[in-house]
Formats: C-alpha cells, sequence, structure tokens
C-alpha cells in the first residue's frame, strides 16, 4: 500500500495508528491486510446487499440523532476481535443500511457514530479548535527553537483534551463543548489536587460554579480510569 510506504511506521507506531475511511476502500480483503499489518481500523464495509442481510440479525436499536444504530457480529473472521455495527436510516421512505468495522474498544454506540463522522475535514476542524480553545494565534516564540517547542505543547494539549472528552465528558452535560469551552469555562473552575506521595487521593473544586459537582465526577471519573 503506497501509503504505508510513505509514511514508514514501526509495528510499534501501527499499533497505535487508525485507519478511517468511507466504504468505497471498505472491502474484505482491505479490513483483513491493515489488521495483519497490526493497524486499528475504523471503516464503513462496501457491500450495501452485507449490510441489509447483517441488519435482519440486529435485536436492538438505538436511536442517535436521525439514525439508528446496532451491533452483530462479526459476518467474516478479520483475523483480529471486531466489533460491527449497523447503521439505520430513514430516506424517500424507505430504510437504507450500513454497516461498519472496528478494532476500537469503544464504551457505546454513540462514541462509535461519533468518532466516524470526524474523519471529514478533521485537519480543518483541529487547527480551528486549536487556535480558538488553545489560543494559539496570540502566542508567538521570537526564535524557530522555542516556537517548535511551543507547537509541541500545543499538540500534546490538544491530544489531552481529546482524550478528555472521549473518555468522560462525551454522552454527558459537557458533550456540546468544544476545546474552547472546556478551556475557559471547565479549567477555570478554581480547586485543588490532594496527593499522597506521588498518588492523587482527591480532587476538591469551588461549590460557586453551578457545573463544579458535575465536572468533579467526570474528574473523579477520568483519574480513575487513569
Amino acid at each position: 500500500m503506497g501509503s504505508e510506504k510513505a509514511l514508514a511506521l514501526s509495528p510499534a507506531q501501527r499499533k497505535r495508528t487508525v485507519w478511517r475511511f468511507d466504504g468505497g476502500a471498505g472491502s474484505d480483503e482491505q479490513f483483513i491486510w491493515l489488521l495483519k499489518r497490526g493497524y486499528h481500523v475504523i471503516g464503513k464495509g462496501a457491500s450495501n446487499r452485507r449490510a441489509k442481510a447483517l441488519a435482519r440479525q440486529v435485536s436492538r436499536w438505538d436511536a442517535y440523532g436521525d439514525v439508528w444504530l446496532g451491533e452483530v457480529p462479526p459476518p467474516v473472521d478479520y483475523g483480529r476481535p471486531t466489533r460491527v455495527f449497523i447503521k439505520k436510516r430513514l430516506k424517500d421512505d424507505r430504510y437504507r443500511h450500513s454497516y461498519y468495522v472496528t478494532t476500537l474498544s469503544l464504551p457505546s454506540k454513540g462514541h462509535f457514530i461519533r468518532l466516524y463522522d470526524q474523519r471529514g475535514g478533521a485537519e480543518v476542524e483541529q487547527f480551528r479548535n486549536d487556535k480558538n480553545g488553545l489560543n494559539m494565534t496570540a502566542r508567538r516564540k521570537r526564535s524557530f527553537t522555542g516556537q517548535k517547542g511551543y507547537i509541541a505543547l500545543t499538540d500534546l494539549a490538544h491530544n489531552l483534551l481529546a482524550d478528555l472528552y472521549h473518555q468522560v465528558l462525551i454522552e454527558g452535560p459537557f458533550e456540546t463543548y468544544g476545546p474552547k469551552r472546556i478551556v475557559r469555562d471547565l479549567f477555570n473552575t478554581a480547586g485543588k489536587l490532594i496527593f499522597d506521595g506521588e498518588s492523587l487521593t482527591r480532587i476538591e473544586l469551588q461549590k460557586q460554579k453551578p457545573a463544579s459537582e458535575a465536572l468533579l465526577a467526570c474528574l473523579e471519573k477520568y483519574c480513575s480510569d487513569g
């Protein structure tokens, strides 16, 4: 695969790399090849006929906006543990079906559909969110080395915010918060962390803010899961 040759990723790096693609690339052969190489995948299957057949196996449909999602066993042996989701949507008074394959460990079907829908325009959205939420445009270093360091720290902050959001903020009271609101409205909450040696034992937040109680629950869950 040309993309893999261009990236030249090591086996360890491939284990941390997720391929996202639409149905045009979602053949069984493509999934199996990527999984054999150690990658993770989240992609749409290529066969509409198979999607319709798999939809008949769904025992429970859950509504997410204007679509319904169900889960079924993998239709083929992909060589690694995978989850297969079926999406149903109403179009022109008829139900249309599609199926999706992923190796990612996801808490819910809702996490899956949001993650898959982020594939379009990801780079544009990331840069826009980082500029607004992390105030990139307001900070510049005169030296080239200093600016490189600032960009690296911004990338780290972006990844930490994304991890926090997907781990504990999604499907909760802060689900609609982007990086700007997380930094401005949540991280601006006064409080303190209490440690026993190197172990975090307690988080305390001031209760004046209306969101402090919900935020405390999210932070406690995030720290305990970590």
